[in-house]
């Protein structure tokens, strides 16, 4: 019985720091004296903000009643003295708040689940928090850059290590009014020695992909995120990737495709900045600065594995029927 009431007694506590968070700031309550414990809370501050309170209590609830706690029977059941406390304070008639911690989760967004270590339980993991003024589209910045500025920016590069052991620089080419643009990782061996993007085996498999759908190659714009070639075509380090795609996000400033296609999970990851992978991603039009993005495989991938051509053809097809609908 003494280790009931004292449960009791801790949910009352509860309720009572409950009533605060309402805006009630001052009260009172002295519980019963028992044989193990004596309780007394205080107010910390001199007044209740009625206006905050009115939002919500019930406007017929009557605080010194529910501040009120009724003695409990002793012979009644173990459930007794609960039920009475309950309903002596009236605390039930409250209207229910989210928990804090609901409450927050509630506001966050683009959540992703994945397994934590060890137990085999769930975890959320947010990346962003959403705007304070509702969802405000992101749109592309302006420019009044050309891309022949943006090369004779570039120039001669060396800014990362990736200049040591190219033979050129691989800059992004096609229609500069295009309405969709194509994206990969770093040229090749191919694209390293003529200095043209996607001029290899797997460039001219895209170049059927872009075909499939009813374009050609000049209706188009390609580039890369990195221009110089990675050693014996390894993936770009972050540093490389962070070096060279500012590059490119100009470039898509002043193209304006309304579609672009990434190829790969490297490029996809860094255009659009997020961890997740490729085939995760695959399939879905995400969104960047307010211009539709199909991730799909890299056309090398395709020939290594060439089952995933049917989903890359799924995944052109939402890209033409967006283009033939905008």
């Amino acid at each position: 019985m003494q280790n009931e009431f004292s449960i009791l007694v801790k949910e009352l506590k509860e309720h009572i720091l409950y009533l605060k968070e309402l805006g009630v700031e001052n009260f009172d309550v002295d519980l019963p004296e028992t044989d193990d414990s004596k309780f007394k809370v205080q107010s910390l501050k001199p007044a209740i903000r009625q206006e905050k309170l009115a939002r919500f209590v019930p406007a017929d609830f009557d605080m010194a009643e529910a501040l009120t706690v009724k003695p409990t029977n002793p012979s009644a059941d173990s459930n007794q003295p609960r039920t009475s406390i309950l309903e002596g304070t009236k605390l039930s008639r409250l209207p229910s708040l989210p928990k804090r911690n609901s409450t927050i989760a509630s506001l966050l967004n683009n959540q992703l689940e994945k397994p934590s270590r060890g137990n085999g339980m769930t975890v959320k993991i947010t990346e962003e928090l959403p705007s304070l003024f509702g969802d405000i589209a992101q749109t592309l910045p302006d420019s009044t850059e050309t891309i022949e500025e943006i090369r004779l920016d570039i120039g001669n590069c060396t800014r990362c290590p990736l200049c040591e052991s190219r033979t050129k620089i691989v800059h992004s080419e096609g229609n500069r009014e295009a309405n969709l643009m194509f994206v990969g990782e770093a040229p090749g061996a191919n694209e390293d020695a003529e200095g043209r993007p996607f001029v290899g085996r797997a460039g001219q498999l895209l170049n059927k992909i872009i075909e499939s759908i009813g374009m050609k190659r000049e209706d188009v714009f390609i580039g890369n995120v990195n221009r110089c070639r990675p050693p014996q075509n390894r993936q770009p380090t972050p540093l490389e990737a962070a070096t060279c795609k500012p590059f490119l996000l100009r470039e898509i400033a002043v193209i304006r495709p309304k579609v672009i296609v990434v190829l790969g999970n490297t490029a996809t990851q860094n255009l659009l900045a997020t961890k997740v992978g490729i085939t995760k991603l695959r399939g879905e039009f995400q969104d960047y600065f307010g211009v539709k993005v199909m991730p799909t495989f890299h056309p090398a991938y395709l020939l290594r594995d060439p089952s995933k051509k049917r989903e890359t053809w799924e995944d052109m097809k939402k890209v033409r029927d967006f283009l033939n609908q905008a």
